[in-house]
Formats: structure tokens, sequence, C-alpha cells
């Protein structure tokens, strides 16, 4: 009786039936048609099923970091509109796409002579270059003091500067030259996401949550900023379990 299995595969060639007292299974095959009844005499004798043995002893040990948890619930009255977030959405897409179109231009561009770029893997010097040497060091200023509060161009891989501004951020607070960096590297963030860049953009949106939460008032001026950050990580990068409910 042929097995479930073998009644769904379909026969590709056709075997004459084989008479057991002209073919002998234990020579070798005298034509094609002997080679076929071999082939299919010891298909027959193979499991359905077969269960690999595997010693767990000598696997090499494997973690993947996965976050579950979402974004924390924005106070009363400090959530989005749904409309208001859909028109953010719908200018960031037109950004994103004045970024590739332009894409080709810039990169044609050449740096200023006084401007010195930072090594990728230089993450300190990130964080000076972007943000500006008194916010990255924390140092208070007057309101009469014009410093330049970082520079305004980029030219390296968009995830590891993401990775250097946000880690920077989960220890210090939301800041205007941050936001704008931020802004500005997820324009330039391809899609689909590589992993590392769907697990940033997620502690990005958790983390201006978490701020947004401990705000005191619906006036203070980072709110707009952090929702937009959030807005966009969950409407347009389609994180949608982090996105604000009305």
């Amino acid at each position: 009786m042929k097995s479930d299995v073998e009644e769904l595969m379909p026969r590709l060639l056709p075997v004459e039936s084989c008479d057991t007292e002209e073919y002998n299974s234990t020579e070798p095959p005298r034509n094609p048609q002997e080679y076929l009844r071999q082939v299919q005499r010891e298909a027959s004798l193979c499991p359905d099923v077969v269960v690999a043995q595997i010693d767990p002893k000598k696997l090499k040990k494997q973690s993947v970091n996965v976050s579950i948890t979402g974004c924390l619930a924005a106070p009363q009255g400090f959530s989005p509109s749904l409309k208001w977030q859909q028109q953010q959405v719908s200018k960031f897409s037109e950004v994103r796409q004045s970024v590739n179109k332009h894409s080709q231009h810039w990169k044609s561009q050449f740096l200023d002579d006084n401007v010195v770029m930072p090594k990728m893997e230089d993450e300190d010097g990130w964080k000076r270059f972007c943000l500006g040497e008194n916010v990255c060091l924390d140092i208070q200023l007057k309101e009469d003091d014009n410093v330049n509060p970082g520079l305004d161009y980029i030219k390296s891989t968009i995830s590891a500067v993401l990775e250097y501004l946000i880690n920077w951020f989960e220890e210090r607070d939301f800041v205007p030259q941050l936001g704008r960096w931020l802004y500005a590297l997820l324009a330039c963030l391809e899609k689909p996401l590589l992993p590392e860049a769907h697990s940033l953009i997620r502690q990005l949106a958790r983390r201006c949550s978490a701020v947004r939460a401990n705000l005191e008032s619906k006036d203070d001026e980072r709110l707009s900023a952090l929702n937009l950050m959030i807005c966009i990580v969950a409407r347009y990068f389609e994180q949608n379990d982090l996105a604000d409910k009305e």
C-alpha cells in the first residue's frame, strides 16, 4: 500500500512493474528500467519523516535581543491627533523623496577645508560634530552666547551615527539640535530596514515616549518634537504597536 506522501507525489517517470524473479536488486542495474526500479525500491524503504539527532552541547550559544515593549502612553492631552500624525507622515515622505532625488548631487560636493569629519567608529567625535561641544558635554550657555550648536552636514554611515545620538539621548534630555539630526537621519534611512536600524528606531520612539511622560505642561516646547519622532517611527516605518492612539 502506498503511503500518503507517495500518493501526493506526481510520478515524473513511468516505471513498469517489477518481476522479482527476473530482477535481482542485489546486482547492479543492467539497463535504465532496472536503475529506475532500484531507485523506486530504495525510496519506498525510506521513512516519510526523519528526525535528526542533534547534540545540544555542540551547538553554539546565540543570543538575539528582541524588544517587544511599546511606548509609554502619553499623558492626558499630550497625544497628537490622528490627522496631525497623517500630515507629518506625508511631509516626511516628501522630504525623503527630495533626499533621494538629490542624493547623487550631494555626494559629488566637497566639504569646506575647515570641516574635519570624524571617523565612522568615533562615537564621541560624532556626538560633538552633530550636537556641538557645549551640548555634548552639557555645558550651560548664557542666553546671549552666540555659539554654533553643531554642523549641518553629514557624510557617514547613517545607522552608526543614529546609534551614537540615540545612545546620547538615553542618558540626557531632548534638545533641538538632537531633534534636527534625528529627523535628517531618519529621512536618509533606507527601507527595508536592516535589523539594527529596526531596533534603533524603536529604541528612539520608546525614549521619546518616556521623556514625554515626564513633561509637566502641554506648552513644553519639546512636546511637538517628541510626538513627531514617535509618529515617524510608528506611522511611516510601520511600527504600529508604538503609535499614539486617538
